[in-house]
């Protein structure tokens, strides 16, 4: 268990973020659902993930709030999403639920839209007896190796968290549908720490969970923060002290004290963020540069920023 004093110069804690209401410069941009943001810190670029008829699906602005371009190939209904660098390249993940010719696939692209790699069989929902074969995978971060986690089962048939090696085999897959340690019921968003942890907002269970990232070992849960609300979205600050969690039912994002290597005991909510009526936060993504918060809020069909105080 966590020592209380740990926690005890974080009690009390004055606001720790600001809304920067100047961004996006162009907020008519939004034009459909926004149900997904990823930041390139990078390059200083915002990605956002919208649905619906006869809209861009992807639209990219600039750290500073432009407009920059937008892109609709191959993406039918985009659920999460995540940029990844390396040393030469920089590549856009998405998770696609839709039930059409493209969906139930993890598709890499190009910053400018074209489609590098699926995973999965795109239109074909699967089973959870095969590992590439998804239903409404839901999240997905890719860790600088390449390695990839994936989160399947924005309400389909699997409830599980996938490894993936950087050459797209499997290497752990656990979790099935249920509330027993280790499983799920729509498993929606995941991250890694530093500290070699994959975290996992395990939403229709009201919880997160937490698993070793080279054995796939389960190592705690938290429940304690999230009676009024499951957890929708999970991302670190850029310092990893602290969980940034969208809860959309009660449109509030709540700010964690992120434990230190060992025991994960039970969640200490340090500050959190009220948002107004109806937002409904989906998920939300950090720049681990500057460390503003972008939260995609499909009520208000909006992605707002908020900057560190």
């Amino acid at each position: 268990v966590l020592k209380a004093e740990y926690f005890s110069s974080w009690r009390g804690e004055q606001q720790m973020y600001k809304l920067d209401i100047g961004w996006p410069k162009t907020p008519e941009q939004f034009t459909g659902q926004t149900f997904c943001v990823a930041v390139d810190s990078l390059h200083g670029l915002v990605y956002v993930g919208q649905r619906g008829d006869n809209v861009p699906k992807v639209l990219v602005f600039s750290e500073e709030g432009y407009f920059l371009h937008s892109w609709n190939d191959t993406v039918e209904m985009p659920h999460g999403i995540f940029v990844w660098n390396t040393e030469t390249a920089s590549s856009v993940w998405i998770t696609d639920v839709g039930t059409g010719k493209y969906g139930h696939t993890v598709k890499q692209y190009s910053p400018s839209g074209k489609l590098m790699q699926v995973l999965g069989t795109p239109g074909n929902a699967g089973s959870s007896l095969i590992p590439l074969q998804f239903d409404q995978p839901a999240d997905i971060f890719v860790e600088e190796t390449g390695e990839i986690y994936v989160v399947d089962g924005d309400g389909g048939m699997n409830n599980r968290l996938l490894k993936l090696s950087d050459d797209y085999k499997e290497i752990w897959l656990t979790g099935t549908n249920g509330s027993g340690i280790g499983q799920f019921q729509i498993p929606h968003s995941v991250t890694v720490d530093a500290f070699g942890r994959v975290w996992v907002a395990d939403r229709g269970n009201k919880r997160i969970q937490v698993f070793d990232k080279v054995t796939g070992e389960w190592l705690g849960s938290w429940s304690g923060c999230f009676s009024e609300d499951g957890p929708y979205s999970v991302r670190f600050t850029a310092d990893y002290k602290y969980l940034i969690v969208a809860q959309l039912n009660i449109n509030r994002l709540a700010i964690l004290a992120a434990p230190p290597v060992g025991s994960i005991g039970d969640c200490v909510m340090v500050h959190s963020i009220q948002l107004a009526d109806e937002t409904k936060p989906h998920l939300v993504d950090v720049d681990m540069r500057r460390g503003a918060v972008y939260v995609a809020e499909i009520g208000a069909q909006q992605v707002q920023k908020y900057v560190p105080l």
